[in-house]
């Protein structure tokens, strides 16, 4: 073998050192740069390369060894391929082709079967091998891809006929070219052809409008299948009536955004001038992708051309894009709180049922999104994924996701990878989405050599094996085969594709800024360049395709419908923010009251669900510490005490469930557990085979209804996925959890721009769950805050007035943007999980989730917590509920004068001011605990306040006092101690640690000191002296 293996290692090099050795026949001339405008050549296949005169020439050289002709490119498919032959020709000769027998004869010396076909015959197909996969892996880079011919791109010297040893004389010579098991040009059905044919078809189909890179992809059928795509015998070519068609969408792409410049000259529109092939070519992939069984495609981009996608692809009433451009109107019937703030027009999403040429119907959804270039991405992924799962799309072939990014961002902005290796994971896989880079060339004032590293703006596709395909925006014939290639290769290898859509961008930035400041150059050009339009236009007339009335009417035709469009949207009035993909059927605003349910669970599905959750098959073989946890949980529903945290989040769960809700958690290491305190899923010791207990709480339950997932190591893109799974269908409970809550921050795109805004821009509610470890115990400024103040900033009630409190009337957390909670029992957590399924609303919910408290045995809560039976211990006026404030625990009655001190706190620190109590015996201490922060139980925090009328009010947390609760408690104490007569400012104490830079201390025995002096300044004898 070692003989043969060498023939697959050897680097071109070897063919021009070899050939020169032996007296060179050739010595060529290569121009180096390509000229990037289309040459009316009739060989256009050889403008590159210039052949000396035969007169120049020298002898004909020696048969050359195949060790010495390989290539790089000669790898992964080929190589390999090459020594399946060899072992099979050494097994029996008879098993392989005639031609092949004769090539390893001539390889060992043999004599050959056939004198038809020498070894010299067979090593210039070798060569020519060589060439053809020089093609295939470079020819892109000789591709005419840039409209603007701005830059010369230098041409690689493998696609240099003269370096594989041929000469102008060979042109009209046939050469065998193999049998390679390979579809294109290397296909059994063309194995002899001429050297100028083949060069002919190489150029046309490698090195014309549209770039083709997938040589990096490893999969041979793959490979094979996008060359039976692009080595076809012919040029793809549509018929008249297709082009009439795309010429057609093509009109109205740049006709709509002509009319807006004429109408708004000086609004920000981020047109899409320059770049117009986008919508014939989204129509037709959409078109295609319909034919191919895509009933839904979910559509994320940022606000170039956004407009333009909205009016002529997703249809967007073209009436309410006019009227958002004269300012718009509050929409009919929506006076009051949820009209929203609104957001401009660029950022707006909408969706729309809309017909293909194929006569079927497909839906589209526009994603609102933020500024924020691409942090749309993993949104769409998982919104794409959510409709897959609810309408039981195992395959992924009827919902997809479309992104369209720019050039700029696609190779800059981290969630942008982030979501790309979310593609092939088994839970967030959505079975390939298409990517189309909308390639202005210019990022904003930014070149391309100052905005990244790499050769294209695409390159970090590649890490996916992911083809790309790079066209030129100008030939709108070119974008549309792209586009359709690209909706046939999602619908068949269920894979990443990307389109690089190369353009231009005909004005600046936004339309009132001057690109001339840093791209005089670049704009020099443009200002002279025909646009798309005028381009397909004059290329239709010169074939006679189309009249020039043709051409006229269709003209009129679109101009008349924008016209009458215009005049209509002076009277427009939104009857409803119909930019939504309407509301969910039955759920309400928070305009509409919404009743308070309660949580509370019958004891004896307590009982069974608690038994199907602990129980693990007999012949599995967990780790025994997994084992023994698993035997305490059952012992726990048994004895109906002691219910730790672990136990309390799998008994939501699977009531969740048991109900008919879908429940996924997804997260960094979210089946065990961050703190090992989950174990979800219990892995055999022996096999490695896993087994989820929470996958068989009913009969044939669905593999997905309950998903835990452990996530790739992201925070923006997987926390931005679960939104976008959580915002589709709101009979579910979606939880994304970080690793620690301190990792939040990498995700506060998705925070800022999404959930805490996402309700008041784009009317759009979510459920999303967020947990994020929290709680000071010694583990350095790193480990120790989830940041909680970040999150209590972005609330959006007003500190200053108390909204009606009345059970029956209150719409707090409906008019709020978010819910914050600080949990301190298990019984708790279970209520405040299945509250956010268990209402006629959606709102986000930011838990503040324990650490040392999952083990702590004062933290624990019995089985009657849970239940609905009344006179149990959860049980109050109105039924089991989530208890929003716990009052303290030593049984007062409702007026207590001898209490001299009430301290107010949230989460752990509770535990420790009440052994600190025990320990100092300050009967005369009252510690409540505030367990949803925001919005703020104002009616239960008076209650407390009337409890104890003498009593010194103290905050007290174990965050700095910059950071945590105070700042967003302290206003809205003062407010309810004025309501009750309590005092103000003054009358509010402060305990904890003092203001600071980091979150907390790096040293432990400093930790503890501070932890240690907390709890004894909240219950020491003397009053709090504050401030300091």
């Amino acid at each position: 073998m070692a003989w043969f293996r060498a023939g697959a290692s050897i680097a071109k090099h070897a063919v021009r050192r070899t050939l020169s050795k032996g007296g060179s026949t050739y010595l060529v001339s290569r121009a180096r740069v390509l000229p990037l405008s289309i040459s009316s050549s009739h060989s256009r296949s050889f403008h590159s390369t210039v052949f000396k005169s035969r007169g120049q020439a020298a002898p004909v050289p020696r048969a050359v060894p195949l060790s010495k002709l390989t290539d790089s490119f000669l790898d992964g498919t080929s190589s390999v391929y090459l020594e399946e032959l060899q072992r099979a020709w050494e097994a029996d000769p008879s098993s392989v082709d005639e031609s092949w027998d004769n090539f390893f004869r001539n390889f060992v010396g043999q004599a050959t079967t056939s004198p038809g076909i020498s070894g010299q015959t067979i090593q210039e197909s070798m060569r020519l091998l060589l060439l053809v996969r020089a093609y295939q892996v470079n020819g892109h880079m000789k591709a005419k891809l840039d409209p603007l011919n701005l830059e010369p791109r230098e041409i690689p010297e493998d696609l240099d006929p003269a370096l594989y040893g041929f000469t102008e004389a060979d042109l009209d010579r046939e050469f065998f070219l193999g049998v390679w098991r390979m579809s294109g040009f290397l296909s059994e059905n063309r194995p002899v052809q001429t050297l100028k044919s083949i060069l002919t078809r190489l150029e046309q189909a490698y090195c014309g409008s549209i770039g083709y890179e997938y040589m990096h992809i490893a999969d041979r059928d793959k490979c094979n299948w996008l060359r039976d795509k692009i080595e076809t015998p012919t040029p793809t070519q549509f018929n008249r009536e297709r082009r009439e068609a795309i010429f057609d969408r093509l009109a109205w792409s740049s006709l709509f955004e002509n009319f807006l410049a004429t109408k708004w000259t000086s609004a920000k529109r981020f047109g899409l001038e320059g770049g117009e092939t986008l919508i014939p070519g989204m129509k037709e992939m959409f078109d295609r992708a319909s034919d191919l069984g895509v009933e839904s495609i979910v559509i994320g981009m940022a606000h170039r051309g956004r407009l333009n996608v909205l009016g002529n692809v997703v249809r967007k009433p073209l009436r309410q894009i006019f009227c958002e451009f004269s300012g718009g109107l509050q929409p009919e019937g929506e006076v009051g709180l949820y009209t929203g703030t609104g957001d401009v027009k660029y950022h707006l999403g909408t969706s729309y049922d809309r017909p293909t040429r194929g006569g079927k119907r497909i839906h589209l959804s526009l994603v609102a999104n933020p500024s924020h270039l691409e942090a749309v991405n993993p949104v769409v992924v998982g919104k794409t994924r959510a409709k897959q799962y609810y309408s039981n799309d195992v395959d992924r072939t009827k919902n997809m996701g479309v992104l369209i990014h720019g050039d700029g961002s696609f190779a800059g902005q981290g969630v942008v990878y982030e979501t790309l290796h979310l593609s092939a994971l088994p839970n967030y896989t959505t079975g390939g989405t298409i990517h189309i880079v909308f390639n202005n060339q210019v990022a904003f004032t930014t070149d391309p050599t100052s905005g990244r590293s790499s050769q294209y703006c695409t390159d970090v596709a590649k890490a996916l094996d992911a083809p790309i395909f790079h066209v030129n925006g100008d030939d709108v014939e070119a974008v549309v085969h792209a586009c359709e290639l690209a909706a046939e290769w999602r619908q068949t290898f269920h894979s990443d594709v990307v389109v690089d859509l190369v353009c231009y961008r005909r004005f600046g930035h936004n339309e009132i800024d001057e690109p001339s400041f840093t791209q005089p150059k670049m704009y020099k050009v443009i200002r002279n360049h025909p646009s798309a339009l005028e381009i397909y236009q004059k290329k239709l007339l010169d074939s006679g395709e189309l009249s020039q009335e043709e051409i006229d009417k269709i003209h009129k035709k679109v101009t008349s419908i924008l016209n009458e469009e215009f005049m209509v949207s002076k009277e427009y009035i939104p009857k409803r923010r119909d930019w939504l993909s309407a509301y969910w059927l039955g759920f309400k605003s928070p305009e509409q009251l919404s009743r308070i349910r309660n949580t509370g669970v019958k004891p004896e599905i307590l009982k069974n669900v608690g038994k199907a959750i602990t129980t693990i098959p007999e012949n599995f073989t967990p780790h025994r510490a997994v084992k023994r946890i698993y035997e305490q949980r059952a012992q726990m529903i048994e004895t109906g005490e002691d219910i730790d945290w672990g136990f309390a989040e799998a008994l939501a769960f699977a009531t969740l469930l048991i109900e008919g809700n879908h429940v996924r958690l997804s997260g960094q290491d979210v089946e065990r557990g961050t703190f090992s305190h989950r174990h979800a899923v219990v892995h055999d010791q022996t096999t490695g085979d896993k087994y989820c207990p929470l996958d068989h709480v009913i009969m044939n339950q669905d593999e997905e209804m309950f998903t835990v997932s452990n996530s790739s190591l992201s925070e923006f893109g997987v926390l931005g996925f679960e939104l976008g799974y959580s915002m589709e269908n709101p009979n579910s409970l979606i939880i994304w959890e970080a690793q620690f809550g301190d990792f939040a921050n990498g995700a506060h795109v998705i925070f800022d721009n999404f959930l805490a805004s996402g309700e008041a821009k784009w009317l759009r509610q979510t459920g999303l769950v967020v947990l994020l470890p929290h709680g000071y115990d010694g583990q350095g400024p790193e480990h120790s805050s989830a940041r909680l103040e970040r999150f209590l900033q972005m609330a959006d009630d007003n500190p200053h007035v108390i909204p009606e409190m009345d059970p029956t009337l209150r719409k707090q957390i409906q008019e709020c943007n978010l819910q914050i909670v600080n949990v301190t029992t298990p019984a708790n957590f279970f209520h405040v999980l299945r509250r956010q399924v268990h209402r006629e609303f959606r709102k986000p919910l930011i838990v503040m989730s324990p650490k040392n408290l999952l083990r702590s045995k004062a933290c624990r809560s019995n089985l009657s917590e849970f239940d609905d039976v009344q006179g149990h211990p959860g049980f109050d006026k109105q039924g089991t509920r989530f208890k929003r404030l716990i009052k303290d625990q030593n049984y007062h009655s409702d007026i207590e004068e001898g209490i001299r001190r009430l301290v107010l706190c949230s989460g752990k620190v509770y535990y420790e001011l009440d052994e600190q109590r025990t320990k100092v015996d300050a009967k005369d201490v009252a510690i409540c605990r505030v367990e949803q922060l925001c919005p703020f139980p104002y009616d239960l925090v008076q209650r407390e306040l009337k409890r104890y009328p003498n009593a010194e009010v103290v905050w007290c947390q174990e965050e700095p006092m910059n950071m945590g609760g105070y700042t967003y408690i302290l206003p809205r104490l003062i407010s309810s101690m004025k309501a009750v007569n309590r005092g103000g400012y003054d009358d509010v104490k402060y305990v904890g640690r003092a203001p600071s830079a980091a979150t907390a201390t790096g040293f432990l025995k400093v930790h503890q000191k501070e932890q240690s002096e907390i709890a004894e300044k909240a219950l020491q004898q003397e009053p709090i002296d504050f401030p300091y």
